[in-house]
């Protein structure tokens, strides 16, 4: 496998070609857990696990990503904020990532010990931004389609899907940068499903080529995601082997960091792609 052409170094690490980011949600309401990560001691052993089981990062959530109960900025933040410390005195040397759209939030827990910010709903808060910049610590720039946070498309079109979000991103990317966050530690995210029906996730993929040779770290959160269940006709507890398929798609073109739920079963799907050799170009 060729070595990455961009540097990506998160709380003093280089991550490598491949990173996997495990997803610990301290929500009641999770589409995959149901809750089962929801208690703070259940969120921690969860993130014992992962890090066990070989990740290099925790994506930290308190707030489910699709529409129910209303979450305020004081709810999120006891979800999250007590989490991130402690994880941060226990594993000093995991990434921790917060899922959040809220700069209230991305400042708490980037004191709390954070590294990077998990902006998955493309930049509603531009503070967001700021506050990565402020501490020193990482940002995602994802594509949600100009959707408000927690919410799902209604027949959404683009002209090109992928054209519309590598325009976001890098445009996102950039800006972070210019107010001070590090190019090292900012990645982009085509957000598969948000904003987006199967159709475009698949295209998306697909084409991700496209995103990996703008230069910037590519993110992919694939795992478990309803286009994969949509294509295969599986329910949410049924898509590990085509979520499986589409990290090692998506590795082989280039991206460099997987959002997963099943974080042995990631490590092995990358290992196998590594041993295959330089990605094609």
């Amino acid at each position: 496998m060729s070595p990455p052409e961009t540097p990506l170094r998160l709380n003093g690490r280089d991550l490598g070609p491949h990173a996997i980011m495990a997803v610990v949600n301290r929500t009641p309401d999770s589409f995959f857990d149901k809750g089962a990560t929801y208690g703070f001691d259940a969120a921690l052993a969860a993130v014992d696990r992962a890090v066990a089981e070989g990740a290099d990062i925790v994506d930290i959530g308190g707030v489910k990503a699709g529409p129910g109960e209303d979450v305020g900025v004081a709810e999120e933040l006891r979800r999250v904020v007590g989490l991130v410390a402690a994880v941060r005195e226990r594993h000093p040397g995991v990434v921790i990532s917060v899922d959040t759209w809220r700069a209230e939030v991305g400042e708490a827990v980037a004191r709390a010990g954070a590294d990077l910010l998990n902006d998955t709903w493309g930049g509603p808060d531009p503070r967001l931004a700021e506050v990565a910049a402020d501490h020193g610590i990482g940002l995602v720039c994802a594509h949600a389609g100009a959707l408000a946070p927690r919410t799902r498309p209604h027949r959404i079109a683009y002209d090109d899907v992928v054209s519309d979000v590598i325009a976001h991103v890098t445009t996102e990317a950039k800006r972070a940068a210019a107010l001070g966050v590090r190019r090292d530690a900012i990645l982009i995210d085509p957000a598969h499903d948000f904003g987006k029906n199967t159709r475009q996730s698949l295209e998306i993929t697909r084409r991700l080529g496209e995103l990996t040779a703008t230069g910037w770290p590519v993110l992919v959160a694939v795992s478990n995601k309803d286009f994969i269940g949509e294509t295969l006709g599986r329910p949410v507890d049924k898509r590990g082997v085509g979520t499986m398929a589409v990290l090692g798609v998506s590795a082989l073109l280039g991206a460099r960091v997987f959002r997963v739920h099943d974080v042995r079963g990631a490590r092995q799907a990358l290992a196998a792609v590594t041993a295959l050799g330089d990605r094609p170009r």
